[in-house]
């Protein structure tokens, strides 16, 4: 909660995500959230419908937005739905960092399915590189650029010196208006 203070101070008009992977207790650590300054909480769409229901009735009593992560669903198309219908405002088309080295894939293996199921915007999130923020062209208006940045693909260590991170952003601008 600090930490988004901190945030919410430094940045008074920057969204501020608080991705706590939300499973359980819902409405609390939405409000915890709301009250520190975020503007958009996650809840995992494997939780229980109630703490997704919980989350959401935070979301309108507090309002910030609830995106819907589907990391680990064994559906995520229909987890996808499932989320939509329960009210959160975004779904995060995720695959994780352990599941990816697993099972190998992309997040952009099952997007255009999520794209294609849901009306609230889509967020693709996972070892995804520079060559893939393309995705607003695939219907994920979203990007979030931590990856290329923050970790290596196989080691979880930082991924670039802190020099470099000019020229990535710089990239990654440019890919994802199609430059």
């Amino acid at each position: 909660m600090r930490a988004v203070r901190e945030l919410r101070r430094r940045f008074p008009n920057t969204p501020i995500i608080a991705d706590l992977k939300t499973m359980d207790g819902g409405y609390l650590e939405a409000e915890m959230m709301a009250q520190a300054g975020a503007t958009l909480v996650v809840v995992m769409a494997v939780s229980h419908p109630a703490t997704i229901q919980a989350v959401v009735a935070a979301e309108r009593q507090y309002g910030i937005g609830v995106m819907g992560d589907v990391l680990a669903a064994t559906d995520r198309v229909q987890a996808a739905k499932d989320l939509e219908r329960a009210g959160v405002d975004v779904v995060i088309a995720h695959l994780g960092f352990d599941e990816r080295h697993a099972l190998g894939g992309s997040p952009l293996d099952f997007l255009s399915d999520i794209v294609q199921a849901v009306d609230v915007p889509v967020q693709a999130v996972g070892g995804l590189t520079l060559n893939d923020f393309r995705l607003p062209k695939m219907g994920a208006p979203l990007v979030v650029v931590g990856a290329p940045l923050a970790i290596d693909n196989h080691t979880f260590a930082p991924a670039t010196e802190a020099g470099a991170i000019r020229r990535i952003l710089a990239e990654v601008v440019r890919a994802v208006k199609g430059d």
